[in-house]
């Protein structure tokens, strides 16, 4: 983002905030749908106890995971995606 060890533009620190938010909400989201998909019938059905126990340890244990690697892979995009073309060349798309 930065040329050469600069400071960074308000705009970059702009897209990096969005970024950064983005990463948070989607991965938020994401790990309530896969808690709810992997202990919602825990939640909504008399199972028995040890079913009941092994949907609800799942859901708890994948839920952060997910959350962790969305987090991971959004903000690891953006820093690959932002990197500047070699200056003094003209871009393709130009």
């Amino acid at each position: 983002m930065t040329t050469y060890g600069g400071r960074r533009t308000q705009a970059e620190r702009d897209a990096i905030t969005v970024e950064i938010g983005y990463a948070l909400c989607s991965a938020a989201f994401a790990a309530a749908v896969v808690f709810g998909a992997v202990a919602g019938p825990a939640l909504l059905f008399d199972l028995p106890d040890t079913a009941e126990l092994l949907l609800l340890r799942g859901g708890t244990v994948l839920a952060p995971v997910l959350f962790a690697l969305r987090v991971v892979s959004v903000l690891l995009r953006f820093r690959a995606s932002a990197q500047p073309s070699q200056p003094g060349r003209t871009s393709p798309d130009s």
